[in-house]
C-alpha cells in the first residue's frame, strides 16, 4: 500500500524546503527559529474557536459540536494546533513519511501554548504503532512529538502506557465508514500498566486526528482500566469528519 503512494508523497513533499537549523520549516527563509513570524500568523492562528470535545473549528468558542453533544465519544477533550490542511499537510507527512523527525520538537512547541490553556493530565502516552508498523517506519511519529512536548508540559510520559495488541490496517486508506471496525479492540493497557491508569488523567498524544476512531478506541480502553479523563492532544485535526 505504501510503495503504491510513493509517488504521490513524493510530488506533496517536494514542495517543503530542505531547512537549515536556521531557517524556517514552512517558507524556508532564514529566521532564528523554526518557524518565522509571518508562517506562525498565517497558519497557527491564536486561540481559533474549537469544539472543546473533538477540536474541529466552530463559530464559536467554549462550546461542543453537535455530533459530539448528540453522540459523546470516549475522550473528553482535545487540543489542536493547526488544521490538516496545506501547507501544514505537508509538515505532517514530512515527520510522518519523509524522517524529518527534527520538525517532532516545532509539533510540541507549537502544541504547548494550546495546552496550556486545558486542565493539564497526569501523565503523558503517545498513540502506539503495531510492531509491523513500527519496524517499517523505524519510529513513532507520537512519540517523537510526545518526548518534547512532555519536558514542556513538566508532565511525565509513559511510552507504554497502552499497547496495540492488533495489527490494524493504516486508517488513513480506508473509507471513513470502516475505520471503526477496523480499529476496534486494537488497544490493551499492560498489565505493569493498570495501576499507573488508574483514577488518572491521561493525555494521548498524536500528529493528526481525521475522524477521531482511533483516539477514541483508546479513549475508550483507557476508561475501561480506569482512567478518569482522556484529553487527546494532536498536532493538526481535519476540519470536517
Amino acid at each position: 500500500m505504501f510503495a503504491r503512494m510513493r509517488p504521490l508523497l513524493h510530488h506533496l513533499l517536494s514542495g517543503l524546503p530542505n531547512v537549515l537549523p536556521s531557517s524556517c520549516a514552512l517558507c524556508g527563509n532564514v529566521h532564528h527559529s523554526a518557524l518565522c513570524d509571518g508562517c506562525r500568523a498565517q497558519f497557527f492562528r491564536p486561540a481559533q474557536a474549537r469544539c472543546t470535545c473533538c477540536g474541529i473549528p466552530l463559530p464559536r468558542a467554549d462550546t461542543r459540536c453537535g455530533e459530539c453533544i448528540k453522540q459523546p465519544p470516549a475522550f473528553d477533550a482535545t487540543i489542536v494546533a493547526a488544521d490538516y490542511a496545506p501547507p501544514i499537510d505537508r509538515l505532517v507527512l514530512a515527520l510522518k513519511f519523509g524522517n524529518r523527525l527534527e520538525i517532532a520538537p516545532l509539533f510540541a512547541q507549537l502544541l504547548h501554548p494550546a495546552a496550556g490553556r486545558m486542565p493539564l493530565p497526569q501523565l503523558l502516552t503517545a498513540v502506539p504503532l503495531g510492531p509491523q508498523r513500527l519496524v517499517q517506519r523505524g519510529f513513532n511519529q507520537a512519540l517523537e512529538i510526545a518526548r518534547p512536548l512532555s519536558k514542556q508540559m513538566r508532565v511525565r510520559l509513559e511510552p507504554h502506557l497502552v499497547a496495540r495488541h492488533v495489527e490494524t490496517q493504516a486508517q488513513s486508506m480506508l473509507h471513513p465508514d470502516e475505520r471503526h471496525k477496523n480499529i476496534r479492540n486494537a488497544f490493551v493497557v499492560p498489565a505493569y500498566a493498570m495501576q499507573r491508569v488508574r483514577g488518572r488523567h491521561i493525555g494521548v498524544v498524536d500528529d493528526v486526528m481525521t475522524t477521531g476512531e482511533t483516539l477514541n478506541e483508546l479513549a475508550a480502553t483507557l476508561k475501561r482500566f480506569g482512567a478518569v479523563r482522556v484529553t487527546n492532544i494532536v498536532f493538526a485535526r481535519t476540519p470536517q469528519r
